[in-house]
């Protein structure tokens, strides 16, 4: 299994395989508009411009399920990534990564990638799941550990210089 076996509707409503981004690092990530780790979209936007040149990109996953923090709608969610802090990685329609209704993606990555103590539910907002190129996960990081302190496991992920790979399809 891969991350690549999955897809999910962007934030504009057309569905998009994971596929498209095979080849490259990924940082998959939940996220929310409302929480005290929203300023974290300044790091993840300044993480995938600078990496996504050499085969990596942020997938950002807003969910309304910790504290109701992603009460918008996707019209809302765009409108306020845009404005606020100038987000260029691709975002996904909100979804919910908990529970019975978590989307497959999500049930996969906490499958793969338990959290602390074996736990496989996501605790909060912007945790994030590292993908390597083949499309497996290698790491999880906790909410509160902000993007930038993740440029050197994001490094060792990208692919070898001047591999073929997709740069996927434009945020």
């Amino acid at each position: 299994m891969s991350v690549y076996e999955y897809s999910a509707r962007l934030i504009d409503g057309q569905e998009q395989s994971l596929s498209a981004w095979r080849g490259q690092a990924l940082l998959i990530v939940n996220v929310a508009s409302r929480c005290g780790f929203t300023p974290q979209y300044s790091g993840l936007t300044a993480l995938h411009r600078r990496f996504h040149e050499r085969g990596f990109c942020v997938l950002g996953f807003p969910c309304n399920q910790f504290g109701h923090q992603e009460p918008g709608d996707e019209a809302q969610i765009r409108a306020f990534c845009s404005t606020q802090y100038q987000v260029s990685f691709p975002l996904f329609a909100k979804i919910e990564v908990n529970g019975a209704h978590a989307h497959p993606l999500y049930r996969y990555l906490c499958k793969a990638l338990p959290g602390l103590l074996g736990f496989r539910a996501i605790k909060w907002n912007f945790t994030k799941f590292l993908i390597s190129p083949v499309g497996e996960p290698v790491r999880r990081f906790a909410p509160a550990e902000r993007p930038e302190s993740l440029a050197d496991a994001i490094v060792a992920q990208l692919p070898p210089a001047g591999a073929a790979g997709a740069t996927g399809p434009v945020a």
